[in-house]
């Protein structure tokens, strides 16, 4: 079992994917929300058919999927459908993503959550780190990446905590603004200190 438990966040575009996959080269098992998210809304699962009895049947797909962009569209036009459907998949996820941080067996765990702090998944954590950059390179990267539109992007970091909120909950923060090598240079920084940290 893992000793404790990372919590690592970022908004989008930041590179906290890129963050988290460099720490699974050094040994980090490494619990990433947003798959987790997907596997908690798969067919059979009971978080599927709360979703389908709120929103209808238009969200689910003829294969019996969830059809993401229609919710999408839907939660990120209305804040209450979106903290509805927070309501149904948070408590699925949240029971999920603890359960796979205790398996762990690398020296310490990582908890991989765009929404860390906003969910309240940062409580199962004992440290944050957050992946940070500016809104100009969140727009930049994500748009390059995603192939999504600015609105869309500006929703999704609307959605989000502001930078400024993440900072003050953070207990350690990347600053991403440069190379892969640069931000492979901080990881290794951080990595160290966290092999002898305990809470």
């Amino acid at each position: 079992m893992a000793a404790w438990i990372l919590g690592v966040s970022g908004g989008i575009g930041s590179g906290k994917t890129a963050a988290t996959d460099y720490f699974q080269t050094l040994g980090i098992t490494v619990v990433d929300a947003d798959i987790v998210a997907r596997e908690v809304v798969a067919v059979g699962e009971p978080a599927l058919d709360e979703i389908a009895a709120h929103f209808g049947s238009h969200v689910i797909n003829p294969d019996g999927t969830l059809h993401r962009a229609a919710l999408r569209d839907i939660v990120f036009a209305d804040t209450a459908q979106r903290q509805a459907l927070e309501a149904i998949t948070h408590p699925a996820i949240r029971q999920r993503l603890q359960a796979q941080c205790l398996a762990a067996t690398s020296a310490y765990a990582i908890l991989a959550s765009p929404l860390l702090w906003e969910s309240g998944q940062a409580a199962l954590a004992q440290r944050t780190l957050l992946v940070d950059v500016s809104e100009a390179t969140q727009l930049q990267r994500a748009s390059q990446r995603d192939g999504v539109t600015e609105a869309n992007i500006r929703a999704i970091m609307a959605a989000q905590w502001t930078r400024q909120q993440r900072h003050d909950q953070a207990n350690d923060i990347i600053i991403n603004e440069g190379s892969l090598a640069e931000l492979h240079q901080q990881i290794d920084a951080l990595h160290a200190e966290y092999l002898t940290w305990r809470p």
